[in-house]
């Protein structure tokens, strides 16, 4: 009896110790982070929805986080897949849920705090944070000035934490950290004068400032800090290494360099060219290109004036420039465009108006019926500058606001909305710099009045010329009779 109960007990105690070696080697083959993701062929990632981050314009996805992130899934093998988070602690919270991103690239600082909820990538992009104020207010120079000041920051940014940091020394110093805004709002509402200051980083700064002339930097506040990917806590650290290898690499071969001089190694001036250098281009740049203008105008039923004023706006009547997006030409295509058009070269202005001439045609028929013109011409160049899918956003928001989504004046009232995150936040297709379409509707519309009444005699109407720009005997010493109609 005694030999039979030892005899079960040692058999059970080798069930036993098979089960555990199983166990333990079910342990082993369970798939790493890293690996997971190769065998879905997707890399899921979280990030903001700002011109900084991540946003869409007529080029498609883009934002120096969203480049470097696609670069990160094209050497991985997998496809992109961009979540945005509405606000920085939704960003954190929405990171390593089951299903959920593996990665967050949101132009993220570490700090003890965040160390506790994520772990950081080796660093990719150096910024300070700055303090903002308005031109023409007196200017703050160290932290005690910000004491009984109007002050909005993001809510769970690092700023926000500078400042809980700051008020311990400064008990006075109050402040709004919300997450109902971003960047851009809180730029704009320091230009505005609705805040006294605000936080940035230096490179949203730069990328940004052009667009709010009474914004300028006061001080520094603190030294430079690294921004970092953020990928969930865990012992898993496959992805994590695989990332700090690839950025490592980035900065090896000049990848973080080029697109740090991309997006925030220039800026954008936007409004309108002298009036005297457009009289000086219209004689000695725009008879090079007036015939190719003119022939491509006709095959696409467009008006050659308008389509000279597009080239004007885009480039200066230049045939060989790149802008720093890549887009190229006299008619500055994207690649894609070009190629969706026919065009081999981008830089050869017979191609490139042609490109632009029927890129344009299709913008206008892939509007609306019901927009009818002289509007349906205006809805086109803006299609042209921000494309169709922001178009409709703005469109939907006039309707919301009671405004007739097929007249240019109410809907170009919405556009500058949708670089608002109380705004674009509600639309399909999100951020976008609705307020630079705009202006470059009202350029593009102020050339096309001067090359309409240069190329006709006076009273002769709004119709189509067809002959020379420089045709004698005209007075070209008026000024624009500024019509408000348009091509049909």
């Amino acid at each position: 009896m005694f030999a039979q109960t030892a005899l079960r007990l040692c058999h059970f105690t080798w069930l036993l110790v098979i089960g555990l070696l199983l166990a333990l080697n079910g342990c082993d083959d369970k798939p790493s982070t890293l690996e997971r993701i190769k065998e879905d062929g997707v890399l899921r990632v979280i990030t903001r929805n700002s011109p900084a981050t991540y946003f869409q314009d007529r080029s498609g996805e883009t934002g120096f986080e969203y480049e470097l992130v696609k670069r990160f899934a094209d050497q991985l093998g997998v496809k992109l897949e961009i979540q945005t988070a509405d606000n920085i602690d939704d960003l954190f919270s929405q990171l390593g849920k089951p299903g959920g991103p593996a990665l967050a690239a949101a132009g993220l600082v570490s700090s003890q705090q965040r160390a506790r909820e994520v772990r950081f990538s080796h660093p990719y992009l150096e910024v300070t944070p700055q303090v903002i104020y308005r031109n023409g207010q007196q200017r703050p120079t160290e932290p005690k000035d910000l004491v009984g000041k109007k002050i909005m920051v993001l809510k769970g940014s690092s700023h926000a934490e500078q400042l809980a940091e700051l008020k311990q020394q400064y008990p006075g110093l109050d402040y709004e950290a919300s997450d109902q805004v971003e960047v851009v709002d809180l730029l704009r509402m320091v230009d505005e004068g609705q805040i006294d200051y605000t936080l940035v980083d230096s490179n949203e700064v730069a990328m940004n400032q052009v667009y709010f002339p009474n914004v300028r930097v006061a001080f520094d506040l603190g030294d430079a800090r690294d921004q970092r990917w953020a990928v969930a806590p865990g012992e898993d650290n496959s992805l994590l290494h695989e990332i700090d290898a690839f950025i490592d690499q980035s900065r090896k071969n000049g990848t973080l360099q080029r697109l740090k001089e991309r997006y925030y190694g220039h800026v954008d001036v936007l409004g309108y060219v002298g009036a005297y250098t457009f009289a000086q281009h219209l004689q000695e740049r725009l008879p090079k290109f007036e015939k190719h203008f003119q022939a491509y105008a006709r095959e696409e039923k467009v008006d050659w004036r308008l389509l000279a004023a597009i080239g004007y706006q885009e480039s200066m009547w230049q045939a060989t420039v790149t802008s720093k997006t890549g887009v190229r030409g006299l008619m500055m295509l994207t690649q894609n465009t070009a190629q969706a058009m026919g065009v081999a070269n981008r830089l050869d202005a017979r191609q490139s108006i042609m490109g632009g001439a029927k890129y344009f045609a299709s913008m206008v028929d892939q509007l609306d019926d019901s927009i009818k013109e002289p509007d349906r011409t205006w809805f086109g160049l803006a299609a042209y500058n921000i494309g169709t899918a922001h178009l409709e956003d703005a469109r939907k928001l006039a309707l919301g606001e009671g405004l007739d989504p097929n007249k240019w004046l109410d809907v170009k009232k919405m556009l500058p909305r949708l670089a608002q995150k109380q705004w674009y936040s509600k639309t399909r297709y999100g951020y976008a710099r609705g307020g630079e379409t705009v202006h470059f509707v009202a350029n593009i519309r102020r050339y096309y009045d001067i090359l309409t009444w240069v190329t006709q005699p006076q009273g002769e109407g709004n119709q189509v010329v067809d002959g020379n720009l420089h045709v004698p005997g005209v007075d070209k010493s008026k000024p624009s009779q500024g019509q408000d109609s348009g091509p049909l």
